[in-house]
């Protein structure tokens, strides 16, 4: 019998517009941030709804230089969900200011709000709230929260990119937003990221900092109308997107509807394969967003998550956990701890949670086999 194919848990979707533009780049001789990085930034702008867009090599980048121009720093303190990828509270301590974790809502897997009111203190400067997923938090009653009490808001939208919260763009909502390219998101540029803005002065400091707080980028320096004179305005950092990158990027942005609609259709038929399975339990999504279907995660009960994870790797399906609860590391447990108890519905879920295959290109055959393995999995459990 032949060994059925291993279905991954992610695969990147390129086409030959992708590669033709990345090797058109490569032959203009113009490799570094230029005109491409200049048009991605203005397309991706007008994609969203903003002001502003200013391209990063990462989300993490973008975070940083969120929270650097909002001055938060030393005696600060950021709120900031546990369940996310660690980048989201490792900024915070990059700035000088200190992480307190706040738990999720066992619904949406979001940031709880009783929660976030909880943790306030005097100290307290922002929240950085993260769409898990690509599914959107509740922005309205977050921004209520946070104007009573004088915070700022950060959106940690590395898994949102083309989703929509009551109508409009995540990112294009009044807060700081930064984005993710990574090589497993939405739409990639294989490493890099965006921050959205409508403040004028968040942008320019964004823009400075990104490259060593210089005045000119190496575009306006070497063309043949540049000059090669710059002053320096920031002690800034080597964060900038490049031509290559942002080649790749405007063809990905002009398909992520598509891409989309693809995820959509595919969580759809997860949803409908598991519906008579009581072991699996999928996320609820609020009919105020449109859900752009970054992960599609399940809660898996009846049988242990790391054994199913186990045995369906044996089956050559491909998986993932998103994600470790970041007090659960040494480094935080050690200088950054919490009460035990304190997030119960983080340390709840992350026993519980597993991110399926989803891709655009996933087959109708590959998903078939992969509901069929899971039910087979759970429902014959004891």
């Amino acid at each position: 019998m032949q060994k059925q194919q291993f279905i991954p848990f992610c695969r990147v979707e390129l086409t030959q517009a992708e590669i033709t533009a990345v090797t058109e780049c490569l032959r203009s001789g113009w490799l570094t941030m230029g005109n491409q990085v200049q048009k991605f930034e203005q397309q991706f702008a007008e994609y969203v709804g903003v002001k502003y867009a200013i391209s990063v090599n990462s989300c993490t980048a973008a975070l940083d230089l969120a929270l650097l121009a909002h001055n938060i720093g030393k005696g600060d303190e950021v709120l900031v969900p546990s369940f996310t990828f660690v980048a989201t509270a490792n900024v915070v301590i990059h700035a000088g200011a200190k992480p307190v974790f706040v738990d999720i809502d066992k619904n949406t897997l979001n940031i709880d709000l009783e929660d976030i009111v909880k943790k306030i203190t005097k100290k307290t400067k922002a929240i950085i709230v993260v769409h898990y997923a690509g599914l959107p938090v509740e922005l309205t009653k977050i921004k209520k929260i946070a104007k009573e009490h004088n915070l700022i808001i950060i959106e940690d939208a590395a898994h949102a990119v083309g989703s929509k919260y009551k109508g409009k763009y995540v990112g294009a909502h009044g807060n700081t937003t930064c984005f993710s390219f990574y090589a497993t998101k939405t739409m990639t540029t294989g490493e890099g990221g965006m921050l959205t803005t409508n403040n004028k002065k968040i942008a320019d400091f964004v823009a400075r900092n990104r490259l060593h707080g210089i005045s000119r980028d190496a575009w306006k320096r070497y063309r043949k109308d540049g000059s090669w004179k710059y002053d320096v305005l920031y002690a800034g950092f080597k964060y900038n997107m490049t031509d290559v990158q942002a080649s790749l990027g405007i063809h990905q942005l002009s398909r992520l509807e598509k891409f989309i609609e693809q995820r959509t259709k595919i969580v759809g038929l997860y949803k409908k394969g598991f519906s008579k399975n009581k072991h699996i339990q999928m996320l609820s999504t609020p009919n105020t967003v449109r859900h752009s279907y970054h992960l599609c995660p399940i809660l898996v009960t009846g049988v242990k998550r790391d054994e199913l994870i186990k045995k369906l790797t044996e089956m050559e399906i491909g998986t993932s956990v998103h994600f470790i609860p970041i007090h659960q590391f040494s480094y935080y447990k050690k200088f950054y701890p919490v009460k035990k108890n304190d997030l119960q519905v983080t340390d709840s879920v992350f026993k519980h949670i597993l991110s399926l295959p989803l891709f655009p290109t996933l087959k109708q055959e590959e998903i078939n086999r992969v509901i069929n393995a899971v039910n087979a999995l759970t429902l014959d459990s004891k």
